[in-house]
């Protein structure tokens, strides 16, 4: 089975430390990873709320306190480096199979590991799971195909402007303050670049 949460044998095994105070503390694992770059290192840890989905600046920062302490009893890194916990975000990736299932109707991005039928990235709606089949449904320009979860490589959403208006009425719902990062807003015109010259690629070809 693919592990989207944690790639690397080191991601795996901060996972492994990790996760009981994650789960202790009412929070779910979405994505650990573990960069060391020149003399920095830096864990990266992102995570909400198991019973809502949602992850505020106050749960990061309890998380984080507590990760910090469990990571210095455990010490399975050899050096100094940096912790951030962070809520998934808005165009947020997708690493479980019940994610694909819970965004059905959203657009996204997804890579397998090997080609499928000539292809690895596919771009469009997601359409639910199979969940007998293990299998992430997409909806691409061809129609729906099932893509094995065993397969995938990396999936996100693909920041858009409705899911950030959905984004804002749930948070809206849920009487939480309504402001997004800038950087977020960046990321859009980033993805918009990106799929500009994905498809200038395709056409070439």
């Amino acid at each position: 089975m693919a592990d989207l949460i944690a790639k690397a044998p080191m991601d795996r095994r901060l996972a492994d430390v990790i996760r009981p105070t994650v789960e202790g503390m009412g929070y779910e694992l979405v994505r650990v990873r573990f960069q060391a770059g020149g003399k920095s290192m830096t864990v990266q840890i992102m995570a909400e709320r198991a019973s809502d989905g949602g992850m505020e600046v106050e749960d990061c920062a309890q998380l984080s306190r507590a990760l910090s302490a469990a990571l210095d009893v455990e010490d399975p890194i050899d050096g100094a480096y940096a912790l951030e916990v962070s809520s998934p975000g808005i165009d947020r990736p997708l690493t479980r199979l019940k994610d694909f299932d819970r965004f059905e109707g959203w657009e996204a991005r997804v890579e397998t590991e090997e080609l499928i039928d000539g292809q690895k990235r596919f771009k469009g709606i997601l359409s639910g799971i199979d969940e007998e089949a293990d299998e992430v449904l997409i909806e691409i320009d061809q129609g729906v195909v099932g893509l094995k979860f065993d397969w995938l490589a990396d999936a996100k959403l693909i920041l858009t402007d409705d899911l950030i208006a959905e984004s804002l009425k749930a948070r809206k719902a849920a009487g939480l303050a309504q402001d997004i990062d800038a950087a977020e807003f960046d990321e859009i015109e980033e993805d918009a670049d990106n799929d500009a010259d994905e498809d200038a690629k395709r056409a070439a070809n």
